[in-house]
């Protein structure tokens, strides 16, 4: 890894249509951080960690999310209210409004990359209008070596203006904020928003395309890790559905928190360099190690400090979004390189709102092809621009948002290699038991963690199941460590009428979801639905 060292070397931006800026190149997290004190753009708190507040936007705004429709994507992008299209003509237009904005301004720029395979490696070069972005991807990318930067070449572009606001009526846009991606430039444009999620994600949903439909990869939107017999892991989820924590494992090494590929060589391996982990209510006690990875050189985002620099976790003042990136290696126990063999585990993460999915269940092909294509979890508070409490949502693939294909595409490529690798597939609820959201409560983590633990190790293998007479989910009647009442999510209502009721309604919903994909899936996929 690169040392905290300053690199010393002259570029310009002239390339980019950027003048007579003050060009900070490849700025150690110790100078990115003493420059955000300096200009008061953040403060330190008491665990030596920078603070900042990324100002209007605290979360991701998926509405102002871009591709540029050209030669390259017309094609190929599945179109609509995700993936929204963007004149080119208009790309170019504010593209030259953005760099006149950034230029004779003091710049941030990093060269990095993602992949951590070298067979899928990706240059990055990021162009920040604030010192703490410029830290962010630092923590967030791959670092090159000191040797790999003098003749660094990069294959995209970041051109990060949160200062910058657009014109919607002049500019194509919805409104001042934008992210657009355009893979015939290799140009990731963001505008009118602080909050460095914005940057992490335009790089995934820019990968989303590029792995499989030029390097016939498989991109997931999931964290990952491994165990001392080599046996690899993946968990599929949205944001907030404990990807980051259930990764961060003592007894297994971390390949990655968010985002990774599985190859056709069978492999898999982490996209990222570091970790982006949500801090509400973050305890020491229940997850170690993120708490203690909250050092010198991390970046915490909207928190609220008190007095003396501490951090109030359940302070949600500013956001139930509160966040907190740092390098991989602020954590112990992680895998150097960050690269694993064929998963024997693969567990889909959803927070059920509802209280209505057993917290643990086994999935049969079919189920996991549907449970997959369908993505459900709820939208937790904050995570999203105007989301304040869970809501109900599908997101195809667990990722929809970052997904330029359509998702029966990257259900193929998941098909294929489940099939190939023999992969135990799990569903598991991390949302709400003995009641819906405002009436139940949220399954208490040790619980998740002693279910995972007990599948990891082939403790579920030969344990009784019963069948979820609803959604037919495969529920084991015991696992250690865990209480047998809560294994059937009906034991945990009061009234078991308004479970079933509660039941049906989310069985519903599945299939309503479901119907703008059934053209495309086959009986055994269409048997993996509810029973009802």
């Amino acid at each position: 890894m690169l040392a905290n060292k300053q690199f010393t070397k002259s570029i310009s931006l002239k390339n980019y249509g950027i003048k007579n800026s003050n060009v900070h190149y490849q700025l150690s997290p110790e100078e990115l951080h003493r420059i955000t004190l300096q200009e008061g753009q953040g403060v330190e708190a008491s665990s030596g960690a920078l603070a900042v507040n990324t100002g209007k936007f605290t979360g991701r705004s998926p509405k102002d999310r871009f591709i540029v429709k050209d030669e390259i994507t017309k094609d190929e992008v599945w179109w609509g209210d995700i993936n929204i299209p963007f004149d080119p003509e208009k790309f170019d237009s504010l593209y030259n409004k953005v760099v006149d904005y950034l230029s004779e301004k003091d710049l941030y720029v990093r060269d990095s990359y993602v992949c951590a395979d070298e067979n899928y490696r990706l240059n990055l070069r990021s162009v920040n209008e604030h010192p703490w972005c410029n830290l962010f991807a630092f923590n967030m990318f791959l670092r090159p070596e000191v040797s790999e930067l003098e003749n660094f070449d990069e294959d995209w572009i970041i051109i990060n203006a949160p200062g910058f606001e657009a014109n919607p009526d002049v500019d194509g846009t919805r409104q001042g904020n934008f992210t657009i991606l355009n893979f015939s430039k290799k140009i990731i444009l963001i505008g009118g928003s602080g909050y460095t999620g914005e940057i992490k994600k335009g790089v995934f949903s820019s990968l989303n395309f590029i792995l499989p439909v030029l390097k016939n990869a498989f991109p997931m939107h999931c964290s990952a890790n491994i165990g001392d017999d080599e046996d690899a892991a993946i968990f599929f989820g949205l944001s907030g559905t404990g990807k980051t924590t259930l990764s961060a494992d003592p007894k297994r090494k971390l390949i990655g928190d968010d985002e990774h590929c599985w190859t056709k060589e069978n492999t898999i391996f982490n996209i990222e360099g570091g970790c982006y982990a949500k801090v509400i209510n973050l305890s020491k006690e229940n997850e170690p190690d993120i708490y203690n990875a909250i050092k010198p050189g991390a970046l915490l985002e909207n928190v609220i400090l008190d007095k003396d620099g501490n951090v109030d976790f359940e302070d949600t003042s500013i956001t139930q979004n509160t966040r907190v990136s740092y390098p991989i290696y602020h954590i112990n126990n992680i895998a150097v390189p960050s690269i694993g063999k064929n998963p024997k585990n693969i567990f889909f993460l959803t927070a059920d709102a509802f209280g209505v999915l057993p917290p643990i269940s086994k999935l049969t092909p079919g189920q996991a092809a549907y449970h997959f294509i369908s993505g459900y979890t709820a939208k937790v508070a904050g995570t999203e621009d105007g989301i304040n409490e869970p809501t109900l949502n599908f997101s195809a693939c667990f990722g929809a948002p970052f997904m330029p294909l359509h998702p029966t595409r990257y259900a193929e490529m998941l098909s294929e290699k489940m099939q190939g690798a023999k992969v135990k597939v799990w569903l598991v609820n991390t949302g709400w038991t003995g009641g819906p959201y405002g009436t139940g409560s949220r399954m208490k983590l040790k619980y998740t963690r002693a279910m995972i633990d007990a599948a990891l190790e082939g403790k579920l293998d030969d344990v009784t199941y019963t069948l979820h007479p609803v959604f037919g989910l495969q529920m084991p009647t015991e696992c250690e460590n865990v209480p047998g009442e809560i294994l059937n999510p009906v034991n945990t209502w009061g009234n078991k009428d308004d479970y079933d009721s509660k039941a049906r309604e989310l069985a519903n919903s599945f299939k309503a979801n479901f119907k703008k994909f059934e053209e495309y899936a086959n009986k055994e996929i269409l048997s993996g639905g509810p029973l009802v």
